[in-house]
């Protein structure tokens, strides 16, 4: 869980990771210079042995902080969660359960889309799996849902990158698991705040393209293509014309 300046939200995260149902984790806090009361809203939780904080003597941005906790990991599994998203109490149950049963290496599921106030707005549907071929079209994985399994492969770090180092991670994952599978229950809620980085439109089909070329090892021809799949798919999604997983997933 990277940390910066989420005085408001934090709280809120932390507690639905103590909540859940599973209850052998630890919960890798890592605070990133923040300015306001953070830090001193996280300390309450370490009683719980459980949650550790870690703080980084410099900024080192949202991929940087999640790369300080991958590699602080102790456990077998690693998931992500950001400090305003929350997931639900059987979150872990639910899917460490689906991988063991299955020996799936790498998931993610559905998620709940919430406002900054916490209501609710709307709820994503997930793809049965996703393959690399098909991520570099559209990133169906939601930050917040995403777990793999470091046995196969050992732990993979994100990308760094100042935007979409999610979706650089998935596809590093894509490039060593033989694809994803998509848990079809919400089990998490994405928090959308204003000003947020997520917000910008046109950095995103920025960063998207340079994650194509960068980690996707694309060329112009190829990175084109899938980036104007990703705007046909995201125009679809806008509208609710559900039939993108049709077109695109397959």
């Amino acid at each position: 869980m990277p940390a910066h300046n989420v005085s408001g939200f934090i709280a809120e995260s932390i507690s639905s990771v103590l909540n859940q149902t599973f209850d052998s984790f630890e919960l890798i806090i890592v605070d990133d210079c923040s300015t306001d009361n953070t830090v001193n809203i996280i300390k309450p939780f370490l009683k719980d042995k459980r949650v550790k904080l870690l703080q980084n003597e410099d900024n080192l941005g949202g991929a940087g902080s999640r790369n300080v906790a991958i590699k602080a990991a102790q456990g077998r599994y690693i998931a992500f969660l950001d400090s305003d998203d929350l997931w639900t109490a059987d979150k872990l149950e639910k899917q460490l359960g689906y991988m063991q049963t299955h020996n799936v290496g790498f998931s993610f599921s559905g998620y709940s889309i919430i406002s900054e106030q916490g209501e609710l707005v709307e709820t994503l549907l997930v793809p049965d799996k996703i393959t690399f071929k098909q991520l570099l079209k559209h990133n169906y994985i939601g930050c917040l849902t995403a777990i793999y399994d470091t046995q196969p492969f050992g732990k993979v770090y994100m990308p760094l990158v100042k935007k979409r180092q999610d979706f650089a991670l998935w596809l590093e994952l894509l490039k060593k698991f033989e694809y994803a599978k998509g848990y079809k229950e919400s089990l998490g809620f994405y928090r959308i705040r204003e000003g947020s980085l997520s917000r910008s439109k046109f950095d995103a089909f920025k960063y998207y393209w340079l994650v194509l070329r960068k980690v996707g090892k694309l060329n112009v021809l190829s990175a084109t293509f899938n980036l104007l799949c990703y705007l046909v798919i995201v125009f679809l999604k806008k509208k609710h014309i559900n039939i993108y997983h049709k077109l695109f997933i397959r």
